[in-house]
């Protein structure tokens, strides 16, 4: 790190933290461009309607939908339907508990004993114990199971303790429960991708290597040897590899593990009987291993990003620089601190207290939660779809302490996300792999759309920006094999007739549609920038690693809204990219780092026009002294 860097004003540095969290919402509305939440068919309608009407608001449009003005027929209340006996409202019944399941992806947490609207129900024990029956016969007919959660005013096992504490006002019994589908096929199964970040030493493998495993770990790296990838890993103990492992639940909410004690399932295992997986992408704490890791956090599109911080070491070092890369995305974050066994705790209070004044700061703008019962742990996790709460847990690998709670938030966990399978197929490619007796296979996530076996696809660009034609052999999730995977999911394609040169990560995977012209990919892109820290100016001209989702290259910048930027400064800024063109989308988040992170986008425009500088007279030259007349579409034959 240079001096200059070192030595930057802090009043510098807090004006880029102060705009990250305004940035990162405009970056979240940017997103609808990208990843549209509508079908084709609604979102035609609306750009027609737009045209007619330029005072025409979609975002109104949805919150009409979602308050159901247009429906005359009067709503029968909840509490009616579950306790009434006739088959009538038995199918009603039915009817909502579905569309619950729907909204949240195969899983739903009701709030028995209050109304949608928050009103309570005020049931007695018998008419709670008639609406619970109700509810969990109504799942069993459609193939889904109730796990009862926590309980008030009830009574038995589940009983919430802060009855006791505090009665209050409602005597109305109530409970939530949980409701998950058990899926028909393997590729209905729910999936949720969780990056866990943080730095050097503050137990992320360990923690995994027991959370899926089931062991506790012996203080001396016992439970982190599943997860690495190379002989060095095991060595040294340091991951410096994406890693990947995964973790099941049954439908009832129960972990899948092995009979027999000390036995690691395998991938097939975990799949076949499970109804919720939770898939833990292991990424590199050491400094030296950052591009790894920004790579693993912007390639694998996560819902939900674990941060890992050593109790006896606090929020030091990579971890402020991967909870930075984790609020610039966007990503709702938890907090997990490790190593409480040998802590002290007047240093366990500092590392608290440091914990508490970072997620509270401008940049962060988070709120807290120490969760410290099972009662906390439940209504942090069906609150967490606010992006403002940020639970906060205190465990021990080797103890054990707490690691049953971070086990229910992960079950509970709702399905955070925006994918659109209407929309037409594409795949990024973050991983390439010569299997033996198949052929080159690829891996990633589904961007949107469907893809099937036997679909004739293309997949690039190469070097001079052209795709090659190919075929799906086979497809597999979480290594069993699948007829389809859709918008959200994680999978990996065998290809026909492919070598495993000529592909690469950050490519791209689109439909080979006959009629249709061939894809277009670009070596200039506009987009809209924050300078989180740079210690001088950013003019034209100045060259960084760009990251935008799989895809990592050097990129210069060619124009600049203005004459120069600086930290904390938004702008409209044009890149072009050194090594060879890439396949872009507006609505595409990127990062460009130099050593460490400077800056962060959304992509407005693809190909950039020298004519129309963003600033100054046309036909000025771009960086590195070359005309900037590359910025027309690179047309390819497939």
């Amino acid at each position: 790190m240079s001096n200059k860097e070192k030595y930057q004003p802090k009043d510098s540095k807090r004006k880029g933290e102060t705009a990250l969290s305004a940035f990162a919402e405009y970056v979240e509305e940017q997103q609808s461009i990208r990843y549209p939440t509508k079908g084709p068919t609604k979102a035609s309608a609306g750009t027609a309607h737009d045209a007619e009407d330029p005072e025409h608001h979609e975002e109104l449009d949805e919150l009409f939908e979602t308050l159901d003005l247009e429906d005359s027929a009067p709503r029968i209340p909840l509490k009616q339907l579950l306790l009434a006996t006739d088959d009538a409202s038995i199918q009603k019944l039915e009817k909502v508990v579905v569309e619950r399941l729907e909204e949240g992806f195969g899983e739903a947490v009701f709030e028995l004993g209050f109304e949608d609207s928050g009103e309570s129900m005020d049931l007695t024990t018998a008419e709670w114990n008639v609406a619970y029956n109700r509810l969990d016969e109504t799942a069993h007919r459609i193939r889904a199971n109730c796990q009862l959660l926590m309980t008030k005013h009830v009574g038995g096992d589940v009983e919430a303790p802060s009855v006791a504490e505090n009665p209050g006002k409602t005597k109305g019994c109530s409970g939530k429960v949980l409701v998950r589908q058990q899926p028909g096929v393997i590729e209905d199964v729910i999936e949720t991708r969780i990056a866990v970040v943080g730095n050097v030493d503050a137990g992320k493998s360990s923690m995994l290597g027991v959370l899926v495993k089931g062991d506790l770990d012996d203080g001396r790296g016992k439970a982190r040897v599943n997860l690495f990838r190379h002989k060095h890993e095991i060595e040294s103990g340091r991951t410096s590899s994406v890693g990947m492992e995964i973790m099941g639940f049954d439908s009832k909410g129960n972990i899948i593990t092995s009979d027999i004690p000390g036995r690691k399932l395998s991938w097939e295992e975990i799949g076949k009987r499970s109804a919720k997986v939770i898939t833990f992408t292991d990424l590199a704490g050491h400094e030296k291993y950052l591009r790894t890791t920004v790579f693993g956090l912007l390639s694998s599109s996560p819902n939900y990003c674990l941060l890992m911080v050593a109790a006896n070491n606090g929020l030091v070092g990579m971890s402020k620089e991967h909870l930075g890369i984790a609020l610039a995305l966007n990503v709702p974050v938890m907090v997990v601190v490790t190593k409480i066994d040998i802590c002290p705790p007047n240093i366990l209070e500092e590392t608290i207290s440091q914990i508490n004044k970072i997620m509270k700061s401008p940049g962060a703008r988070k709120i807290p939660t120490f969760i410290k019962n099972r009662e906390e742990c439940i209504n942090t996790a069906t609150q967490f779809v606010s992006q403002r709460i940020c639970p906060v847990f205190l465990v021990s690998n080797v103890t054990g302490e707490n690691l049953d709670l971070v086990r229910t938030f992960l079950n509970i966990l709702p399905h955070h996300g925006r994918y659109n399978s209407d929309a037409p197929f594409e795949f990024q490619v973050n991983d390439v792999f010569s299997v033996p007796f198949t052929g080159t296979v690829v891996s990633g996530i589904v961007r949107s759309g469907v893809a099937h076996e036997g679909d004739n696809i293309l997949i690039g660009p190469d070097s001079l920006g052209t795709f090659l034609t190919t075929a799906i052999r086979s497809i597999e999730r979480k290594r069993i094999r699948v007829p389809a995977v859709s918008a959200g999911q994680s999978a990996s394609f065998a290809l026909k007739r492919v070598k495993r040169k000529e592909v690469r990560k950050g490519m791209v995977v689109l439909p080979k549609t006959e009629g249709q012209p061939a894809p277009k990919v670009h070596r200039e892109f506009i987009a809209e920038v924050l300078i989180l820290s740079h210690a001088t100016t950013i003019k034209t001209r100045y060259q960084a690693m760009l990251h935008v989702g799989p895809v990592q290259q050097t990129c210069a910048i060619i124009d600049i809204d203005r004459e120069l930027i600086r930290t904390g400064d938004r702008a409209t800024v044009a890149f072009r990219f050194v090594q060879r063109p890439e396949y872009l989308v507006p609505g595409d988040r990127l990062l460009f780092r130099e050593g460490r992170t400077k800056g962060l986008g959304i992509v407005k425009q693809v190909g950039y026009d020298p004519s129309k500088p963003l600033r100054g007279k046309p036909g000025e030259t771009g960086g590195g002294g070359e005309p900037s007349g590359g910025g027309r579409a690179v047309e390819v034959g497939a």
